[in-house]
């Protein structure tokens, strides 16, 4: 059975009601403080009134940077360099989308013309800076100077499952949490337990009750399945009689989760299983990555695009774009544009054949276009008119489709998002290649990307992809 075993990147935590106040207040007000407070400070270098325009601009940039900012993760400890460069690039990208929308609205509401531009521009230079060294500063206070400052927590696990160590095992290693694991209540005789695990149970469940009220334990997590077994409801009346917060961790890692979240629909609350990572904010920063950066290229590169064209015209019979019919957002049919490079073309609709190494399909400068990725520019038409992204899986012919679909469990969420010209998979060596253990790698780095996406993963990945195409020897 096919797994998937790619260990995802550290997700980056938002405000949870687990993190002790101080730590929670941080999360919340630092990025839009520290916002405010340079602005604040630009200002003041540069002489300009503490209110009207520049208060309007404050309150925008709170509002803003609150939603963006949200997501970026305190550091637990000491971080190498190069982790924080890439801290620092994140949060360039995000202030540069904050930014851009500020402006825009400014532009289109005729307030831009009340700014000084040093002000505005030494406040958009300097913001980024601040807020890597204010998130440095402050975990740098919180687990030092916590020490002192922060009470800690005392907590308790109700069930010895893989997922109990697991939690556990975070809470321990995250001194920003300041909690301390006491063990574990488990039912199960000590032989069916790790042995490393089996010195921290402190009794059963039965009484887990009696030990929270003796030891002032505040925080009662249970690991087990959520259901209404007698021992279950039993293990919850007893907890009523204590003063300790209790919470359920559900097991939801069976599930194969992409992209998780909890939601709910007038108080009734849900579990994302499957989701785009493109919802509210996110998707809006997307499109206009996307917008400019595929406009950009088609100003940039229309000579070059006039002259493929022309050179594939007087080449080759035949049209200059091949137009092929793929799988887009939520497995909708989209029409891709290339440029030709082959002397027959298939819709990929009913069958699809894929080209290899010297095959006779391939007209000569078809295949210097492909060999150079020079056939995808047409591409950019594809993300301007919104059926495709710069980044994200590769669109496959829906007969390539309909073929792995029943051979690989998950292969459809990959159309979660839409297609990109280029993507994860393809940055890790998995272009082109049509067997069945190819095509599973392929799906487990489109799934990673799922899982992990963030505006800095975009830009890592076009990066590496104008790298990878001058030394690629898989294209063909």
């Amino acid at each position: 059975m096919f797994e998937f075993k790619l260990k995802p990147r550290e997700a980056a935590p938002s405000v949870t009601a687990n993190d002790p106040s101080a730590v929670f207040v941080v999360k919340s007000l630092l990025y839009p403080l520290a916002v405010v407070a340079t602005l604040w400070s630009c200002m003041w270098v540069w002489e300009e009134p503490h209110r009207g325009p520049y208060f309007l601009l404050g309150v925008l940039a709170f509002i803003t940077s609150a939603e963006f900012f949200d997501m970026v993760p305190l550091r637990r400890s000491r971080t190498p360099w190069g982790s924080l460069l890439r801290l620092l690039f994140d949060i360039t990208v995000r202030w540069s989308v904050v930014v851009s929308l500020l402006w825009a609205l400014l532009c289109v509401s005729g307030f831009s013309r009340n700014y000084r531009e040093a002000t505005i521009a030494s406040w958009a230079l300097l913001t980024p800076l601040v807020l890597w060294g204010g998130q440095l500063a402050a975990s740098w206070l919180l687990v030092n100077a916590g020490e002192r400052g922060i009470p800690r927590r005392r907590a308790v696990i109700i069930g010895l499952t893989d997922l109990g160590a697991s939690l556990a095992a975070q809470l321990r290693g995250d001194p920003l949490l300041r909690t301390d694991v006491l063990g574990f209540f488990e039912d199960r005789h000590p032989s069916r337990v790790a042995a490393h695990e089996s010195a921290w149970i402190l009794g059963r469940s039965a009484d887990a009750a009696q030990f929270i009220s003796q030891e002032e334990v505040s925080v009662v997590y249970i690991t087990l399945p959520m259901s209404r077994d007698s021992r279950i409801v039993r293990l919850l009346d007893t907890l009523r009689d204590c003063t300790a917060s209790v919470y359920f961790v559900p097991d939801l890692f069976f599930c194969n989760l992409i992209h998780a979240r909890f939601d709910q629909i007038h108080g009734i609350p849900l579990v994302a299983v499957t989701e785009s990572p493109f919802y509210g904010m996110r998707g809006a920063a997307k499109r206009l990555f996307d917008i400019g950066i595929a406009g950009g290229l088609i100003a940039l590169l229309s000579p070059l695009l006039a002259f493929v064209a022309i050179s594939v015209k007087l080449t080759s019979a035949g049209p200059v774009i091949f137009r092929q019919k793929r799988y887009g957002l939520d497995g909708k049919e989209i029409i891709v544009y290339k440029f030709r490079s082959m002397s027959v073309t298939e819709d990929g609709q009913e069958s699809y054949t894929q080209v290899s190494r010297g095959d006779s399909r391939v007209t000569p400068i078809g295949a210097f276009l492909r060999r150079m990725s020079l056939d995808e520019l047409p591409q950019l038409f594809n993300v301007l008119e919104g059926s495709m992204s710069i980044v994200g899986p590769r669109p496959h012919a829906i007969a390539v489709n309909e073929q792995y679909r029943r051979l690989i469990p998950s292969y459809m969420i990959r159309h979660k998002v839409k297609p990109g010209i280029t993507g994860w998979a393809q940055v890790h060596g998995y272009r082109g290649g049509d067997d069945l253990e190819h095509m599973k790698k392929r799906i487990e780095f489109d799934l990673d990307y799922l899982r992990n996406w963030s505006l800095a993963l975009d830009f890592s990945i076009l990066f590496r992809t104008v790298a990878i195409v001058w030394r690629d020897q898989k294209a063909y």
